[in-house]
């Protein structure tokens, strides 16, 4: 028995597995194997999979641009077998972490608003609800929520309140 899921960097080669759970979890609106090859070979992403003894069973990625001080939770899927373990908010912590790292004051997501699972945990982590986006996830023409967590300045170590904002394309099926 295993402690579970490994976070680790996602490569090249864990395209086909991220394809496939980006496909079966978001049927209407799963990005293209080329769009999702280029995230992952992209200077300003950082992508993670939880890899379950050699099986990707979750994803998550960020964007983050050298020398801004936004970042995108780009996106963000874990396996229906995986999902209320706690799998979806250690990815999220893991990307906040390396916001943070990459000296990131906001952090901005986008969520589905029919998916009250994911937006329950993204308020857990700190991110608050900016706007709402009418009809941005097509084609099932559902509204997405803007949600920003706002990361502690490195100066305000010891000191702020630690809470914080987020964009991505977190869709509907429950991520946590």
């Amino acid at each position: 028995m295993t402690a579970g899921p490994t976070l680790r960097r996602a490569t090249r080669a864990d395209l086909d597995a991220i394809m496939a759970l980006e496909t079966s979890i978001f049927v209407t609106d799963a990005w293209s194997s080329a769009g999702m090859a280029s995230e992952l070979a992209g200077e300003h992403s950082h992508y993670l999979v939880a890899d379950d003894d050699g099986e990707v069973v979750a994803y998550g990625g960020l964007r983050a641009v050298s020398g801004s001080l936004d970042a995108d939770i780009q996106t963000i899927a874990v396996a229906p077998g995986h999902r209320r373990h706690g799998l979806g908010r250690r990815l999220m912590v893991a990307m906040i972490e390396e916001a943070a790292s990459r000296g990131v004051r906001d952090v901005f997501l986008e969520v589905r608003a029919d998916n009250p699972n994911a937006q329950q945990l993204y308020r857990s982590l700190g991110f608050e609800a900016l706007a709402v986006r009418p009809h941005y996830y097509q084609p099932d023409d559902v509204d997405a929520v803007v949600m920003r967590l706002i990361l502690p300045s490195p100066d305000s170590v010891g000191g702020g309140d630690g809470v914080g904002s987020a964009s991505e394309r977190s869709q509907s099926e429950g991520i946590a």
